[in-house]
């Protein structure tokens, strides 16, 4: 995606997309929408200003004006796209969950779902998943909210299928029905999913407006926010993005979340963690969130005039190999040098030489404190170099060899230098590797990884939701989001039998056995690092929420 400037000056009003209410409604469409994943992706659209108004307040002519603060928030997390069927990342979720409500989501300081547009949602018929959705619901611009625009929202996730987007989430959904105004039936593949609920509050579920979204193709930042085709707790005021957003609080919302406790929130992007170090201990922000060094978190932590706040974990940074050019002639030469590279590699030095313990050692594909969890990559894996050169000689892989790995310098924090220049440094000092290291800035690094551009590569997680099959699912079903060409029926069987599985102790069982596979047969990806969460805020600064729903809400921040 290319981001561009725009004139802060240049306004757009609000637009009512289609004046008459009773000819729109004729236009709805009620009824059943067949979720068929389209081949290939679409082209990601670029984004640009819609409205523009006050961004160091956010409010508008049209605003709900607030006597209370506004907030400052600082990132270095860039946004790939506003439109929710095209972005699968952190930065983008983060600003998707000020502004559109889902069917589930997480009330602040508490991690099970609760319904926000659903009164309820339970199983029908065991593979018919039924929501009920409030009544009276409305989007900023004016539009209802209905049943309709929920089965139009999961059905143009499954039918756009963009590359860089979250429909693998979706694997279990065969069809979405809207039966009337307030009901939604999910027909699923396979009986008694037991994530779907959960799935319902991830970056799949946005409630997107029908009459503002394309359903085939992605949105425009410009159009999402020239229609305000927003119903969470803010709208979009101001947009630039990757640059500068203003966030309204909608005063309409009916939802999960508290009442907004600011007057507005503006979303500032860094370009490194230096310079967002620097606007946090100088007051230009309210709060940093993401990402900070190492080094800059220890200083904030001697500053009177911050806080740093830590909270629980759940982020997994990883390596991620293209099975199609990664380097290997057949796929027996690939795996073994996935092999080597996973006894080369020392975790704990990362670890303790690049982030001093901010994060640590990840052994296995679900990280330590979820339930499943397990070492099968290190214990199958243990550091080693006469194993690697074993495993390439067996194979008939020459040394050294060559391995173009590609690194993204702004998304994952600055350390990321040191992070892979450490890694080449212990796959080189072996003998048996090349390593050519190369960076990219995160807009390019997402489109340039669908174009199996980088044979192997940087990639990191923030889970969607607190269950292990997050860090399962997502990853190695067929089509999943890596789009590294991965795809293992016997993998696939597993993970069918451990979503469908009742018994929580059976199902941690089938998990394990999952991960132990994954580490001896195929090594898709080489699990690194865990980390915890943190955010820093000025002193004067209440409301910075850190739970294990992973998800960052403005709403409760005040000052």
């Amino acid at each position: 995606m290319t981001t561009r400037a725009i004139d802060d000056s240049a306004t757009t009003p609000p637009i009512d997309l289609v004046p008459s209410r009773a000819l729109k409604r004729r236009g709805r469409r009620v009824g059943a929408f067949t979720a068929l994943a389209l081949a290939g992706s679409l082209a990601l659209a670029g984004c640009g200003a819609g409205r523009t108004d006050d961004p160091a307040t956010g409010e508008s002519d049209g605003g709900d004006s607030s006597s209370a603060a506004s907030i400052i928030v600082g990132t270095t997390d860039k946004l790939t796209a506003l439109d929710p069927a095209g972005n699968y990342d952190n930065g983008s979720y983060t600003v998707e969950i000020q502004v559109f409500q889902f069917l589930y989501g997480f009330k602040p300081g508490e991690v099970a779902p609760q319904p926000d547009v659903a009164e309820s949602c339970d199983y029908a018929e065991p593979t018919v998943f039924r929501c009920t959705v409030k009544e009276g619901l409305k989007f900023a611009n004016g539009h209802d909210l209905t049943a309709s625009d929920v089965a139009f929202s999961f059905t143009r996730q499954l039918t756009i299928n963009d590359a860089n987007g979250p429909a693998s989430l979706l694997a279990n959904l065969d069809s979405v029905e809207a039966t009337d105004d307030v009901t939604v039936d999910f027909h699923l593949k396979n009986a008694n999913d037991q994530t779907f609920l959960q799935i319902l509050a991830t970056p799949a579920g946005p409630i997107v407006d029908e009459e503002v979204f394309s359903a085939t193709a992605l949105t425009s930042g410009d159009d999402i926010v020239a229609g305000n085709a927003f119903s969470g707790p803010y709208t979009i005021t101001n947009f630039q993005a990757n640059d500068t957003i203003s966030f309204t609080p909608y005063a309409d919302y009916i939802g999960v979340q508290d009442p907004v406790a600011n007057g507005g929130v503006t979303l500032k992007t860094y370009e490194e963690g230096t310079n967002l170090s620097l606007a946090i201990t100088n007051g230009d922000i309210d709060v940093a969130y993401r990402s900070l060094t190492p080094t800059d978190i220890d200083t904030l932590k001697q500053n009177s005039d911050v806080v740093v706040h830590e909270g629980p974990g759940g982020e997994i940074r990883y390596i991620n190999f293209n099975f199609n050019t990664m380097p290997g002639d057949t796929p027996e030469q690939k795996f073994a040098v996935r092999q080597a590279i996973a006894s080369l590699v020392d975790r704990d030095a990362l670890s303790t030489q690049v982030y001093k313990g901010l994060y640590t050692p990840l052994c296995s594909y679900v990280p330590d404190g979820q339930d499943g969890a397990t070492s099968a990559v290190c214990d199958t894996y243990p550091l080693d170099e006469a194993a690697a050169a074993k495993y390439l000689a067996d194979a008939g892989v020459a040394t050294p060899v060559t391995l173009a790995l590609q690194y993204n310098p702004d998304h994952y924090g600055d350390s990321s230098d040191q992070e892979y220049a450490l890694i080449k440094s212990q796959l080189e000092a072996s003998g048996l590797f090349a390593v050519q290291l190369q960076a990219t800035e995160w807009v390019s690094y997402q489109e340039e990884r669908i174009k199996d551009t980088y044979p192997a590569y940087q990639f990191g997680w923030f889970p969607d939701f607190p269950d292990p099959d997050n860090y399962i699912s997502p990853f190695f079903v067929e089509n999943s989001m890596l789009q590294n060409h991965f795809s293992s029926p016997e993998i696939q069987a597993l993970i069918t039998a451990e979503v469908t599985e009742s018994d929580h102790d059976a199902r941690m069982k089938i998990i394990e056995q999952i991960q132990l596979e994954l580490a001896q047969k195929y090594l898709p990806t080489l699990p690194l690092l865990q980390g915890t969460s943190i955010a820093v805020s000025r002193a004067d600064v209440d409301g910075v929420v850190l739970d294990a729903s992973f998800q960052f809400r403005y709403s409760t921040l005040s000052k």
